[in-house]
């Protein structure tokens, strides 16, 4: 708890988002979501488009690498658009694991 005896300087925190350019990033997503809602069906009537449910919107081109509500956004499930960019975006090249098993058993002293 970085905050125990003073109170946390939220109008500082806000100048910096502001600096590093994370707030015109959140107004961005949040267009683009408001943007979705608005002409997608809402059988429920809770306020999010149907197609969103569950799921998030993801840019086609990122934030972080210069994207825009203009270059296309699409519906992601929240697993997949969270982890791009992480482990997930670079799948492993088909038989590399296996001939670094092969190898590393033929060291070991263990057949195949």
């Amino acid at each position: 708890m970085p905050y125990v005896n003073k109170p946390r300087p939220y109008k500082k925190e806000y100048q910096q988002q502001k600096a590093r350019g994370e707030h015109e990033a959140r107004m961005e997503r949040q267009r683009a979501r408001r943007a979705m809602d608005k002409k997608g069906k809402d059988a429920n009537k809770n306020g999010k488009a149907d197609k969103r449910e569950g799921k998030d919107i993801a840019h086609k081109k990122a934030l972080s690498k210069g994207g825009t509500n203009k270059d296309g956004v699409t519906v992601q499930s929240r697993k997949k658009n969270r982890a791009a960019g992480g482990a997930m975006s670079s799948p492993k090249k088909k038989g590399s694991d296996s001939l670094l098993r092969r190898t590393t058993w033929k060291f070991c002293g263990i057949k195949q």
